[in-house]
């Protein structure tokens, strides 16, 4: 594990691997660069991978006050690229991740950036009466609050619930019968201090990328899970419809994580994105 220091001052942890041309992966919201690890043996044979634990994650106490925004994050993710000289990078970013690119390119453009793998995410958290491809179709403000409730009173049941009571029966289920995943997930989350996460969340569920898709001028591809926790298909074909000339994978079967249940296919198809030509967009 290495570090660097943002502009505020916050050291921010990177684990660094193999070599080739640059990829940046960005995990998701309560998760850690141990996200990526199931991919590093075929990704360093040809890429030097960037790994961080974004700020308030991966267990780190915080040495500043800034809250993790989604908007600090993505200044963050430009430090990052600052300090270790990256041009020409791949991006791929899970879940908060996504949030976090198109944050960016709403800030900062894309002159960096080669190639964006976003990976079952909706540009607009909450839902209202226009807008249904939010999380689980039916998540309006109000919705929104009694989950900040929820976890202010269980930080870690209340992320469980979250991912439990959506879209994915099978999560459901699994979670009723108290199956082992979950209580590593519950025992995981526990050891994590809340606070700065429930401000990224806040954050995140305050953001709307939606004018950010069809700016994007790089080759974009989009992994969505096919029985993902939170959206349905049809947020999936919005997103690629809006990116020019972007290339969609449904994962059949999978939850709000498809590149972890189908990994040979994930590493694969990514390799094989970043070594094709660039399309004009």
């Amino acid at each position: 594990m290495t570090h660097f220091f943002a502009d505020d001052g916050a050291k921010l942890h990177v684990k660094i691997s193999g070599e080739g041309s640059p990829i940046v992966m960005l995990h998701g919201w309560t998760s850690s660069s141990q996200e990526w690890f199931p991919f590093l043996a075929e990704l360093n044979k040809r890429h030097r991978v960037y790994r961080w634990d974004a700020r308030g994650h991966g267990g780190h106490k915080q040495d500043v006050k800034t809250p993790p925004t989604v908007e600090r994050m993505a200044r963050d993710l430009s430090n990052l690229l600052d300090h270790y000289g990256l041009e020409q990078v791949t991006m791929v970013g899970h879940s908060m991740g996504a949030l976090t690119l198109w944050q960016y390119i709403r800030d900062y453009g894309t002159k960096r950036i080669s190639r964006l793998c976003f990976i079952d995410q909706s540009p607009k958290l909450l839902t209202d009466a226009d807008w249904d491809h939010g999380i689980y179709g039916d998540f309006n403000g109000e919705k929104s609050q009694e989950m900040l409730g929820t976890l202010n009173d269980d930080f870690a049941e209340g992320v469980l619930k979250l991912t439990a009571f959506g879209l994915n029966a099978r999560a459901r289920e699994k979670y009723l019968t108290g199956a082992s995943g979950w209580e590593r997930s519950r025992s995981a989350l526990r050891a994590q201090d809340p606070g700065p996460l429930i401000k990224c969340w806040e954050s995140l569920t305050k953001a709307d990328y939606r004018d950010v898709l069809a700016s994007i001028d790089v080759s974009s591809m989009l992994i969505y899970g096919g029985e993902s926790n939170f959206y349905r298909t049809e947020t999936a074909h919005y997103v690629a419809d809006r990116i020019p000339n972007a290339l969609l994978h449904i994962y059949e079967g999978t939850d709000h994580s498809p590149h972890q249940w189908q990994r040979e296919r994930f590493v694969r198809e990514l390799m094989a994105f970043i070594e094709q030509p660039p399309q004009a967009v």
